[in-house]
């Protein structure tokens, strides 16, 4: 046996050892027996048999004269019976009618004798664990007696070494011995699914010595019923998510019309609120103006105070903040002077000019005054407003 480090695959200049698609192609496929196994051992050994989910092949075995037939699960090896093989090589549909139909659609496999075979332990980088036959394929020449076009062969991988590499075998049997073997059979070598050697202890090393081209692949017969529950399950899915699709339309429209009431109630209460709002603040300028700014009263008795008894008054108004007064007085070039100094009004003077009255024997005048405005009656309504804003 060659060492670990000399056993190193050789390939073809210009070719790659795997490119993208070859190295993720089988990866898939591992990762999906992986989840499709793992989703089956769930389920009960019996269901499992039912529903062709357990792993099973028919084995056959040469005795001589005879065929040994068992069955092959992954717990253990049932014998099943033992036929002529003359008749097996006769007659390949009496094996459906010995064993009955269930049994019979399973994988049939060759098992050739532990002697046929030649195995080879190897030590390979983990990377060829993905190609691992294409790998030992260029290790035959070099680890057996014979030449590659003269054995039938395959591998198996044994596990990691821990260091980086891979434990694996190599599995060759002559073509000879495995031709005569498969003649023997008669026409029910055409139905085999693959060879296997057997393990030396009654069981099997799980490869396949078949050449592709001769191997037969059975028709699994569920095929038909998982593609139909397939089919029903994806239509299934459709009209579920569809209906619930449509029942959160309609959910959405009954929700959508119950609260168009609420909304226009709210819209209503809104607009009065912003009217009430309005109403309120102009209260409250209103109020800040009267209150920075003198009253009627207030004027009334101030004029009282200052204007002389011979003056008496024919109108008086405000408009904003100015004071009219018109009258008649027989000191009317004096009431300016009088009426200066008050708190109440600033800078009064004389509008026009004074006019005679013959029947009253005085002077008819026009006077106007400037009201004094408290300075807090401009900055109440920012306030308010402030206020507003902050609530």
């Amino acid at each position: 046996m060659a060492a670990a480090d000399d056993i190193a695959p050789t390939r073809p200049a210009g070719r790659r050892f795997g490119g993208a698609s070859a190295l993720l192609r089988p990866r898939l496929i591992a990762a999906w027996r992986w989840w499709t196994a793992a989703l089956a051992s769930t389920l009960p050994l019996r269901l499992r048999e039912r529903l062709g989910l357990l792993p099973q092949r028919l084995l056959v075995r040469s005795l001589g004269s005879d065929v040994a037939l068992s069955l092959e699960r992954p717990d253990r090896i049932r014998p099943l019976a033992e036929l002529p093989g003359q008749a097996l090589a006769d007659d390949v549909d009496g094996l459906s009618r010995a064993l009955g139909p269930q049994l019979a659609e399973l994988p049939r496999w060759l098992v050739l004798p532990a002697s046929a075979g030649l195995r080879r332990p190897m030590r390979l980088p983990a990377a060829a664990a993905d190609r691992l036959r294409d790998v030992v394929a260029f290790e035959i020449d070099r680890q057996t007696p014979f030449a590659a076009d003269a054995v039938a062969f395959d591998a198996r991988a044994l596990g990691p070494s821990g260091d980086g590499h891979l434990d694996a075998e190599l599995v060759v049997v002559p073509r000879q011995v495995l031709d005569a073997a498969l003649n023997a059979l008669g026409p029910a070598a055409q139905t085999l699914a693959g060879v296997d050697l057997d393990d030396g202890d009654g069981g099997t090393l799980g490869v396949d010595l078949l050449p592709p081209a001769r191997r037969q692949s059975r028709r699994d017969p569920w095929r038909r019923a998982n593609a139909l529950a397939a089919v029903i399950a994806v239509c299934a899915l459709a009209a579920g998510m569809w209906q619930m699709l449509e029942n959160r339309r309609a959910a959405a429209d009954r929700f959508e019309a119950d609260s168009q009431p609420v909304i226009a109630q709210a819209r209503e209460a809104a607009l009065q609120r912003d009217q009430l709002v309005g109403t309120l603040d102009g209260m409250r300028y209103l109020e800040s103006q009267r209150a920075g700014r003198p009253s009627m009263v207030e004027i009334l008795d101030e004029l009282s105070q200052r204007l002389p008894d011979s003056t008496y008054l024919e109108r008086l108004s405000i408009e904003n903040d100015r004071l009219l007064l018109i009258g008649l007085s027989s000191e009317a070039s004096a009431l300016v002077g009088q009426l200066e100094g008050s708190p109440l009004w600033r800078a009064p003077a004389l509008t026009g000019a004074l006019m005679p009255d013959p029947r009253s024997r005085r002077d008819r005048f026009t006077l106007s005054a400037e009201l004094v405005v408290a300075p807090a009656a401009d900055a109440a309504p920012a306030t308010t407003e402030a206020a507003d804003a902050d609530g």
